[in-house]
């Protein structure tokens, strides 16, 4: 009997340590996600990086890793930077090329990632946050987020990277400064502004008529990118009471939106999922809201100089 039982006890063996390995690897899976996220500001991306890194984890003699949540923590920032340099380099293409990669790209992530999953996640992370993210070249959006974000020291995200320790944390400060911007204008204007945008910001979400026009002058000015605006809708409308109304229509968006540092002074970013769809600028005297534009055009929004507003 103690024969016939032997080779089962050996063929449970590698199962079992397999199983082992399944539970500890299950037990960092959120906070792999969540570094992931951060990395990519894809839900769907952030997941094909964690599942990969189990692939690897289920295929190498985990008996030789000491130190497992590290191991992971690189081998998943790692991916995340090939998949930022693969999506750097697409935008070397030409436009044509990449918007057609876009359109599968986007039509594939809608399938498998929950929308509602995936707005929570960007609310969570801070839309703006993700948008100036995105202008940061992989390394310095790696060495930033995994140092800022997670406290991770510099001497280990440096292999990460393949930089030196002084090198990752010079990435890390360039970061910083891009995301953290420089305002045009005084602190006092700044909060003036943040003030007034924020109110006409609330207003909009809530399709408050009365809240817009608080805060509108009264020959007010809206532009607006064609893309911008609903068909039957005038790029230009002047006029508190045709500003507001005409704002109302496009309140769904207001539900994306999240105010930002945009060329140096308060404006706003409306990012589904953490992804730039418009920008608005406004101009500000007296408290009134003079003028604003909805920007829409990918050739102009990649042109504006766009940063997080100090919490």
């Amino acid at each position: 009997m103690d024969q016939q039982d032997g080779p089962a006890d050996e063929q449970d063996g590698p199962a079992n340590g397999q199983d082992r390995l399944a539970q500890r690897f299950e037990t960092c899976r959120s906070h792999l996600r969540a570094v992931a996220y951060r990395l990519l500001g894809s839900l769907s991306e952030a997941d094909d990086a964690v599942q990969e890194a189990w692939l690897r984890l289920s295929r190498t003699d985990a008996d030789g890793i000491e130190n497992l949540p590290g191991w992971l923590h690189t081998v998943v920032s790692r991916l995340c930077l090939d998949m930022l340099r693969s999506r750097s380099s697409r935008r070397e293409e030409p436009l044509e090329q990449q918007l057609t990669h876009r359109a599968s790209a986007g039509g594939e992530a809608e399938a498998r990632s929950d929308p509602e999953e995936a707005a929570v996640m960007a609310e969570s992370v801070g839309r703006a946050l993700l948008v100036v993210l995105d202008t940061l070249t992989p390394a310095e959006r790696i060495a930033f987020v995994l140092h800022d974000t997670f406290a991770v020291p510099f001497d280990q995200i440096a292999p990460v990277v393949d930089r030196s320790p002084a090198t990752t944390k010079k990435l890390a400060s360039r970061a910083r400064h891009k995301v953290r911007g420089t305002p045009s204008v005084s602190p006092a204007d700044l909060a003036r502004q943040r003030r007034v945008v924020e109110a006409f910001l609330a207003a909009a979400r809530d399709g408050d008529m009365e809240g817009l026009l608080a805060v509108l002058a009264p020959d007010v000015v809206r532009r607006a990118d064609r893309a911008a605006v609903p068909p039957g809708i005038a790029t230009t409308a002047h006029g508190a009471h045709t500003v507001a109304e005409q704002t109302v229509v496009l309140r769904r968006r207001a539900e994306f939106a999240e105010p930002a540092l945009v060329n140096g002074a308060v404006g706003v970013v409306v990012a589904p999922r953490g992804r730039l769809l418009l920008a608005l600028t406004f101009t500000v005297e007296d408290e009134k809201i003079t003028q604003y534009e909805v920007i829409a055009a990918s050739s102009r929004l990649e042109l504006l100089d766009l940063a997080v507003l100090d919490t």
